[in-house]
């Protein structure tokens, strides 16, 4: 014999089927792991974006592109987001050669300092010179025969030095700084601090 159920308990189970299809995104358990999914999707995102924005921006003047003293191409945008000092010289110039040995001795005490130094105003020749004489090949000096580099930091006199910092912050100094005194741009340069007495 053939039993039948009854209409209203079938009706029920099929409300109970489609609530239960209906809603399985509201169970507690499927709740969890898509708040899970998406706070991964989230920090994923963040180092993304951070990972993004970490490139520091290349200063104006870094936008050139030089010669060394030994012939290699050379681009100011190399230097772009690390702490440089760029040194500004002539041959020819007393005061170059007499702070020469101080700015080769606190390149080499400063290795978190990127050291260019920028030769004009002469000849390639007498440039090297200088370098070899005065022990100055510790680091990569620009053959700047036009004046180029040097009209764009602004420089009118040697000696000179433009300090310019990870985030791309230009600071130019006129003259030859004593020992201490440059050792005290430099540390603040490497920190990413102001420099001293330019805030």
């Amino acid at each position: 014999m053939t039993q039948h159920r009854p209409a209203h308990r079938e009706q029920s189970a099929r409300s109970s089927w489609r609530v239960g299809i209906d809603t399985g995104y509201l169970n507690p358990v499927r709740a969890g792991r898509v708040v899970h999914d998406v706070r991964v999707l989230l920090i994923l995102l963040s180092v993304l974006l951070v990972g993004c924005g970490s490139a520091a921006p290349a200063a104006d003047q870094l936008k050139f592109d030089a010669k060394t003293l030994t012939g290699e191409d050379f681009s100011g945008a190399s230097l772009a987001g690390k702490p440089v000092a760029l040194w500004f010289w002539a041959p020819w110039c007393p005061s170059c050669r007499a702070e020469a040995e101080t700015v080769a001795a606190v390149a080499r005490d400063h290795t978190d300092v990127t050291f260019v130094g920028v030769a004009s105003r002469d000849k390639i020749e007498p440039m090297k010179q200088f370098v070899a004489e005065r022990g100055m090949d510790g680091f990569s000096h620009i053959a700047d025969l036009d004046g180029a580099v040097w009209k764009r930091f602004g420089v009118t006199a040697q000696p000179a030095f433009a300090f310019i910092s990870a985030k791309g912050k230009v600071d130019v100094i006129i003259g030859a700084p004593l020992a201490d005194d440059l050792d005290r741009r430099l540390d603040a340069l490497a920190k990413g601090e102001p420099q001293p007495g330019l805030g």
